[in-house]
């Protein structure tokens, strides 16, 4: 469902969770998610439903190669990481990046017509001793995501992932949304990803929410 304001709504069954319905919200503005969230308050009330979770974030492409390319490259030219050069090219990359399809389809995704099957859950990375993600080196982050798109790149056609970022807005650090034409692809797709080094050593996953679309 279309917003007037702009972005999309969905509505879906949920199947196999103690909740009944799952509401997504995509909407420009942080103030939009807001008048989204008053309006299914209303609804809420007068089907006389119990709001159950909730989760707020933002959509997001992650840049650990640019990154790491421009890490490599200021300490070639013997400079560092934050410094004004690396601050400006990182500018200017950036934005060139940003403007590219597979950028923008990331930041800007799409409710797809033909994948009725939607799936939801949160995740963070692990910071444990000797498993804290936060203390790789960029180059290593970089590897290890590179390989995990390569998994995901599998599903495509029959899975759209929407990733979206939450530090700051919930204890969780990142939310992933799934939509398939089928949905014991979302069980082969997340299977095939935990065995990623990346999810093996550093995953944390929450909840798991799979429902089917419903007409708005």
């Amino acid at each position: 469902m279309r917003s007037p304001a702009g972005g999309w709504s969905a509505f879906a069954q949920l199947i196999g969770s103690q909740a009944d319905f799952l509401a997504v919200h995509f909407r420009p503005t942080l103030e939009e998610i807001a008048t989204a969230q008053a309006e299914m308050r209303e609804v809420a009330c007068s089907l006389e439903l119990t709001p159950v979770y909730s989760f707020l974030s933002v959509t997001e492409a992650g840049l650990y190669h640019l990154t790491a390319q421009l890490a490599r490259e200021a300490g070639a030219r013997g400079g560092a990481v934050g410094d004004a050069a690396y601050v400006a090219e990182l500018g200017q990359r950036s934005a060139a990046e940003r403007e590219t399809a597979h950028v923008q389809r990331r930041l800007y995704p799409q409710l797809p017509a033909d994948m009725p099957y939607v799936c939801f859950y949160p995740m963070s990375k692990r910071r444990d001793a000797g498993q804290n993600w936060y203390q790789l080196s960029l180059d290593e982050r970089s590897r290890l995501m590179h390989t995990h798109g390569l998994t995901g790149r599998r599903y495509a056609g029959r899975v759209l992932q929407i990733i979206t970022g939450a530090i700051g807005f919930d204890a969780w650090e990142w939310g992933v949304t799934l939509f398939a034409k089928d949905p014991l692809d979302f069980k082969k797709l997340v299977t095939d990803m935990r065995f990623d080094e990346v999810s093996a050593k550093y995953a944390e996953f929450g909840e798991f929410y799979v429902g089917k679309l419903l007409t708005p």
